[in-house]
C-alpha cells in the first residue's frame, strides 16, 4: 500500500479515540475511571486472543507486559486522573506534548533523525489543541498536570518501543496480547480502589461495547499496523487529530458552541498533522 493509505488507515485511529469522552459520559457510568479502563481492555483483548489463537512467547511475555503497561494501563490512568483533576482543554494541551516527546526518543532509542520540519509540525499542532480547548477560565492542578505530562510520556515510549522491538506477529495478535495485558494490569487496581460498579444498563452495554471493540480492539490494530510501516514520529503526530474530533462530535450531537478561535483551531490542528507527514515524507 502506499504511504497515504498506511497513513489514512492509521488516522482512523486517534479519530475514532476523538469520540471517548461523549461515549463515556453519556453512555458510561460515572466516576470509575479504573473499571472502565480495564473493562475496556480486557474484554476486547481476550476476545481478540480466542481470535488468533495464539500466546506470547519466549521474551514476548515481558514484552507484552511492558507495553500493555505503557500503552494502556499507565496511560489509561494517567489520563482519568488529569481530566478529573483538570478542565478538559488543559488536560487535552498537556497531553499533545506527546508528539514531541516521540520526537526525542526516536532519537535516542531509534537513532532516528531530529527533523526540524517535524519539530515545527508538533508545535502547530499543540498550538491547534489549545486553540480548540482552551479557555481563559481554564485552573491548573499541579497533580493533574504531572498525570498528564505522565500519560504523554508513557504512551510516547510505548509508540516508540513497539517499533523498536518490531513484533513477529500481524497487528491483530500484537494487539490482543497488549489489551489483554494492560486489562490484567488494571484490574487489580479498579477492584481495590474503586467500588463496585452498579448493574449496567443497555446505555452501559452499548457504550462499554462501543469503547472495546471499536474504540480498543479495532482502532489498536490500526495503529499497531502504522506503527509496523511509519514512523513514530509521524503515527503520533495523528494523535492531534483526537480532540479535534471531540471537539467537533460536541458541536454536531451535544450542541456546544464552537467560537471563531476554535475554528481557527482547526485549521491550525490540520495544519500541525501536515506538516509533521510532511517532514517525514520529505526525510525519506
Amino acid at each position: 500500500m502506499s504511504r497515504t493509505t498506511d497513513t489514512a488507515l492509521t488516522a482512523i485511529a486517534p479519530a475514532v479515540w476523538g469520540s471517548t469522552y461523549i461515549v463515556t459520559t453519556q453512555l458510561l457510568p460515572p466516576d470509575l475511571p479504573l473499571t472502565v479502563a480495564a473493562l475496556r481492555a480486557l474484554p476486547a483483548g481476550i476476545l481478540l486472543l480466542l481470535v488468533v489463537r495464539r500466546l506470547p512467547h519466549g521474551s514476548w511475555w515481558w514484552k507484552s507486559l511492558i507495553l500493555g503497561a505503557l500503552n494502556f494501563s499507565l496511560f489509561w490512568a494517567c489520563l482519568f486522573v488529569s481530566a478529573y483533576r483538570l478542565p478538559g482543554g488543559v488536560a487535552a494541551t498537556v497531553g499533545a506534548v506527546q508528539p514531541l516527546i516521540v520526537i526525542a526518543l526516536a532519537r535516542f532509542l531509534l537513532d532516528s533523525l531530529i527533523r526540524p520540519l517535524a519539530v515545527v509540525g508538533g508545535v502547530a499542532g499543540m498550538a491547534g489543541v489549545a486553540l480548540l480547548v482552551l479557555t481563559p477560565k481554564a485552573g491548573v492542578d499541579t497533580l493533574g498536570v504531572a498525570a498528564g505530562l505522565g500519560g504523554a510520556v508513557s504512551m510516547a515510549f510505548g509508540t516508540v518501543m513497539s517499533r523498536k522491538w518490531k513484533p513477529p506477529v500481524s497487528p491483530l495478535t500484537f494487539t490482543a496480547w497488549q489489551l489483554t495485558a494492560g486489562g490484567l494490569l488494571l484490574a487489580p487496581f479498579a477492584l481495590l480502589l474503586e467500588p463496585a460498579m452498579p448493574i449496567p444498563t443497555v446505555r452501559n452495554v452499548i457504550g462499554f461495547a462501543y469503547l472495546g471493540l471499536v474504540g480498543a480492539a479495532l482502532t489498536y490494530i490500526l495503529w499497531f499496523r502504522g506503527l509496523s510501516r511509519l514512523e513514530p514520529a509521524a503515527v503520533s503526530a495523528l494523535g492531534f487529530l483526537s480532540p479535534l474530533v471531540a471537539v467537533l462530535l460536541g458541536w454536531l450531537l451535544l450542541g456546544q458552541a464552537l467560537t471563531l478561535l476554535q475554528v481557527l483551531g482547526v485549521g491550525v490542528v490540520l495544519l500541525g498533522v501536515w506538516i509533521s507527514q510532511r517532514a517525514q515524507a520529505v526525510g525519506r
